[in-house]
């Protein structure tokens, strides 16, 4: 290792950890971006990920400004246009459609390994950047002038800001000894790619359970990539199933919006669990993603969430750079944590709120949920406005999200 000195140190090479650390470099700011693990981010255009994320349009203008977004939409993306939410026990549904709202489309179905491979391509081409991995960190210490990371294998690298992006189990958050109170959802989301009789049509699908969400979501190749959210218990058993068994027990959970499920891929579960650091920031350290919060997915906002905060930071570091301002300083990143810990407490709010209306079987609630969708699809007003915030129309965004 020749350098040892930097403007910022990214600790985690996820999607959150490789865009904040691109859109440093493309802000002029000399990166280290370290992961104990060599990301195997190379795309198999022969084989379907498990792992989707919905992005919104907020997050397709921050892909567009690292640079990344021509090589993501060129590979396989699937635009969909609709959205269809409902529940189990009644009569109430609320359709969205991107026209209503004067947009060709709500938003993209990517895969995870398309994103990571297209952001692993930048970091590597960018002279701004060091890649060191694998390179496990064991100490940080931070001082009044810099940060020092000091690796397992006792080489070191300083830099005026450290950045966690280093997951829910963040060890730059444990080392700083920023709380992250967490709480168990008791689920475990199933994901797996499912064959169906009828076409998605560009439409994302959620039918809410007594159990919990399932979503279809529409991939390119005309399958539709499941992300079924239950019990634990009932997680491990949906997975020991055959195919057959599976199958059968997802039909029954969703129903027939697109017709029969004739074929399923291989299966993975994760636990689930909200989760939200009581800082974001403290001396010389910044938390982005899922290292700063934890949602449930059936909103599918979660790295959606760590993409504006990447895009804030980058915005908030680059913005006190220009003034002379030391970037570790914690007067200049309370404002970056100002901006994104309002958006993603509320969003966590409504989410965890939604998770627990749905899985009541209490009548009266059940029947005010169905009255409420109901009144929300005859509502054009709200209806549009739930789907411009989804998308990342409005609010306080950082400047890189915004539509031009």
């Amino acid at each position: 290792m020749n350098q040892k000195n930097f403007d910022v140190i990214v600790v985690g090479a996820g999607m959150v950890g490789a865009a904040t650390a691109l859109g440093m470099a493309r802000s002029g700011m000399r990166v280290a971006i370290v992961d104990a693990q060599r990301p195997k981010f190379t795309f198999d255009p022969d084989r379907y990920d498990l792992r989707v994320s919905a992005i919104t349009r907020a997050s397709e203008h921050i892909f567009q400004n690292l640079g990344v977004w021509t090589e993501i939409s060129g590979k396989r993306v699937c635009p969909f246009c609709h959205m269809h939410v409902w529940d189990e026990s009644g009569t109430g549904d609320i359709t969205f459609d991107s026209a209503e709202v004067g947009q060709e489309l709500l938003g993209y179905i990517v895969e995870n390994s398309v994103i990571q491979s297209a952001l692993h391509d930048a970091l590597q081409k960018s002279p701004q950047i060091s890649f060191l991995a694998p390179q496990a960190p064991g100490m940080l210490r931070v001082d009044s002038h810099h940060a020092t990371l000091t690796m397992e294998s006792g080489e070191w690298i300083n830099a005026a800001l450290v950045v966690g992006a280093d997951g829910r189990d963040s060890w730059v958050r444990q080392q700083v000894g920023l709380p992250y109170p967490t709480v168990s959802y008791g689920q475990r989301a199933i994901v797996a790619n499912i064959t169906t009789t009828l076409p998605h049509q560009a439409t994302a699908r959620q039918r809410f359970t007594h159990e919990g969400p399932v979503a279809m979501l529409p991939l390119a190749n005309g399958q539709s990539s499941l992300v079924w959210s239950v019990p634990s218990h009932r997680a491990d058993e949906l997975i020991a199933l055959g195919d057959r068994e599976f199958l059968s027990a997802l039909q029954f959970a969703f129903g027939k919006p697109l017709g029969d499920l004739v074929a399923a891929s291989s299966r993975a579960a994760f636990d689930l669990q909200r989760a939200h650091a009581d800082q974001y920031v403290s001396s010389r350290v910044a938390l982005v993603g899922d290292a700063a919060h934890s949602i449930h997915p059936l909103a599918g906002q979660g790295v959606n969430m760590g993409l504006l905060d990447a895009a804030a930071l980058v915005q908030t570091v680059a913005e006190g750079r220009l003034r002379k301002r030391d970037m570790g300083d914690l007067t200049v990143l309370r404002p970056f944590e100002r901006l994104r810990r309002g958006h993603n407490v509320a969003m966590q709010t409504t989410v965890a709120a939604l998770e627990k209306l749905y899985i009541t079987a209490n009548p009266l609630v059940v029947w005010m949920r169905n009255a409420g969708m109901r009144a929300t699809q005859n509502l054009p007003l709200v209806k549009n406005l739930i789907a411009e915030y989804a998308m990342g129309m409005r609010g306080d965004l950082p400047n890189a999200a915004r539509m031009k």
